[in-house]
C-alpha cells in the first residue's frame, strides 16, 4: 500500500500532461522541493522545444538533467545553498516579454529550500525562528505564513519578479486540502494573510522574536501581494487523496475493507495515535462479531512538540503512541511513513509496528511510554527492527498512515 501511494505521485507518471503548450519565445524552468529534480527530469524528457532553467531540492534527492541546473540545500531549516539558489532563481525570471514562458516546478520542501530573506532579516534570522517554530508544534500553515512575510520570494514574489511573462506552476500536494497558496509558500501565487498574522504566530508561539524579524514584520514592505495581485495558472498534478486511494486499491485486492480517514488530519502525533487506536477498538470489536478485515488508511500532516532529547520523526511517534495505546494488541499491524522517504530529519521514512514489537521491546530492556516521553521513536523502532528505510522517493504528498486489522493473521517479524 505504501509503495502504490508514492508511485501514484511519481513526477514520471503524472507530469507530462499537464504541461502547457511551449511558448514563441523562450522557456524558463524554475523550482524547487524535495520532487523539484525529478519534475525537472520529466520536464526535459517531455518537452520538444529548448529550455533551461535552475531547481533547488533537497540534499540526496538530486537526480541528473541535462538543460536544467539542479541545486541541493538544506530542509527543514535553510542553509547559504538555499539562498544563493533562491537569489539565482530570481535571477533567472527578471527580464523576460511577454513571448516568453516560466515553468514552475513545487513541492513539499519548497519553503525551507527558497531562502532568499527580506531586507533587514538574515538566514541566521529565518534559521533562528524556523527551528523554533518547529519545535513548538506549529502545524506547517502557520509556518509558512512567516515563511512568507520573511521572504523576498515566496507569497507571489517570484511571480512579480517575472512579469509580464506567463507563469505556470506544476505542483505536487504535501498540505491539508491541497492550497497551492500554501505548497512551498505559494512563491507564484498570491497571498490572503498579512505580516500582522505572521508576528501573532510568532509571538504566540516563540518566547523572544529577534528583533529584525520583528522590524521588517512591522515595515509595510514585508506585505505580500493580495490574491487580486498575481494572475496564476496553477496544475496539481498529484496529490495525498489520490495516493490515498491507490492504496485502498491494493487494500481491496488482498480482501481488506478500506477505511480511509482523508488526507488532511492534522495535530499532535501522539494525539492522533490516541484517536487512531480508538478506532481501531472499534473495528476489532466489530470484527469479533462478524468476520471481517480491515485497512485503516489516512494522511495529512502531524507535529511533535518536542520535549525530550531523543530521535524521531512525526511518523515514529505517531507509531510508538500506537504502540503504547495498543499494547501488542492481537492481529493488529501498522505502518507510519513519509511518502518522501524521510521522517523529518532521520534517514528512514517511517516505522511498523506490530502485536509482538512491546513483547520484543519489553525483552529489550526498552519502555515504550518513557521513549515517548523523551521523543525517541526512532531509537524505539531502530532497537526492535522497525525502521522503514527506502531512501529519498524523489516525490512527497505528506505523510501515509496504514493500519491493518485482521485477528486471523498470526503475529509475524518484519524487517
Amino acid at each position: 500500500m505504501f509503495d502504490a501511494a508514492v508511485d501514484a505521485a511519481s513526477p514520471a507518471s503524472r507530469l507530462p500532461s499537464f504541461l502547457p503548450d511551449p511558448p514563441r519565445g523562450r522557456t524558463i524552468v524554475v523550482g524547487a522541493g524535495k520532487a523539484a529534480a525529478a519534475m525537472a527530469r520529466a520536464v526535459e524528457t517531455h518537452w520538444p522545444e529548448p529550455l533551461s532553467g535552475l531547481v533547488v531540492t533537497r540534499y540526496g534527492h538530486a537526480i541528473p538533467c541535462e538543460r536544467i541546473e539542479v541545486v541541493e540545500a538544506a530542509h527543514p531549516v535553510s542553509d547559504a545553498a538555499g539562498a544563493r539558489a533562491a537569489q539565482a532563481i530570481l535571477e533567472r525570471v527578471r527580464g523576460l516579454t511577454e513571448d516568453d514562458l516560466v515553468l514552475c516546478l513545487l513541492s513539499g520542501g519548497g519553503s525551507a529550500l527558497l531562502a532568499a530573506p527580506g531586507e533587514g532579516v538574515t538566514l541566521a534570522d529565518k534559521q533562528a525562528v524556523t527551528r523554533a517554530l518547529l519545535k513548538s508544534g506549529a502545524p506547517i500553515g502557520e509556518i509558512n505564513c512567516v515563511r512568507k512575510h520573511l521572504s523576498a520570494i515566496k507569497g507571489g514574489r517570484l511571480a512579480l519578479a517575472a512579469a509580464p511573462t506567463k507563469v505556470v506552476t506544476l505542483v505536487i500536494s504535501d498540505v491539508p486540502g491541497d492550497d497551492p497558496a500554501v505548497i512551498a509558500s505559494g512563491p507564484t501565487l498570491g497571498d490572503p494573510r498579512t505580516s500582522a498574522e505572521a508576528l501573532a504566530i510568532l509571538e504566540r508561539r516563540l518566547d523572544t522574536v529577534p528583533d529584525a524579524v520583528r522590524a521588517w514584520l512591522l515595515d509595510p514592505r514585508s506585505e505580500t501581494p493580495g490574491p487580486d495581485a498575481v494572475r496564476a495558472d496553477v496544475r496539481m498534478i498529484a496529490t495525498p487523496a489520490k495516493s490515498l486511494e491507490a492504496a485502498a486499491a491494493v487494500a481491496r485486492e488482498h480482501g481488506y475493507t478500506p477505511v480511509v480517514l482523508g488526507d488532511r488530519i492534522e495535530g499532535e502525533a501522539r494525539e492522533i495515535a490516541g484517536e487512531h487506536a480508538d478506532l481501531v477498538q472499534c473495528l476489532m470489536a466489530l470484527t469479533r462479531r462478524r468476520r471481517g478485515r480491515w485497512a485503516v488508511l489516512s494522511g495529512g500532516e502531524t507535529t511533535v512538540t518536542v520535549r525530550g532529547g531523543g530521535r524521531g520523526g512525526r511518523n515514529a511517534e505517531f507509531l510508538l503512541a500506537l504502540a503504547v495505546a495498543l499494547d501488542g494488541l492481537p492481529g493488529v499491524h501498522a505502518l507510519a511513513a513519509d511518502t518522501d522517504g524521510i521522517d523529518g530529519s532521520e534517514d528512514n521514512a517511517g516505522a511498523v509496528l506490530g502485536p509482538e514489537t512491546p513483547t520484543l521491546a519489553r525483552r529489550l530492556g526498552l519502555n515504550a511510554r518513557d521513549r515517548l516521553d523523551d521523543n525517541d521513536g526512532y531509537g524505539f523502532f531502530q532497537a526492535v527492527g522497525g525502521l522503514v528505510v527506502t531512501g529519498p522517493t524523489l516525490t512527497n504528498v505528506n505523510d501515509f498512515r496504514a493500519i491493518l486489522i485482521d485477528p486471523s493473521v498470526a503475529s509475524r517479524e518484519f524487517r
